[in-house]
């Protein structure tokens, strides 16, 4: 599923238009980008949680030469499903 199927059927679920959906979900996404730019932790109960966690650097190979060379360390996002969204993925 991708971005324009998710509202198409964001719309047909909650009877409002497409155009509402888009922004909705467009919405959503921004909010949920701005609060894990500030490292804040984004809980939707039964559904996830949304955080920030930071990849510790490492030594890893230059592809090309084989060389090493040092991979900095950075923030990356994380998501883990709640308990609803993995009961349900499994068919519970």
């Amino acid at each position: 599923m991708n971005k324009d199927s998710l509202i198409a059927a964001m719309a047909e679920k909650s009877g409002l238009t497409r155009k509402d959906c888009e922004s909705g979900l467009n919405a959503f996404i921004e909010s949920i980008s701005d609060a894990l730019a500030k490292k804040e932790k984004v809980t939707l109960i039964g559904f996830g949680t949304f955080s920030v966690v930071t990849r510790a650097s490492r030594t890893g190979r230059n592809p090309s030469t084989g060389a090493p060379m040092e991979i900095p360390a950075k923030d990356v996002p994380k998501f883990s499903p709640g308990t609803s969204l993995k009961d349900k993925v499994a068919g519970k």
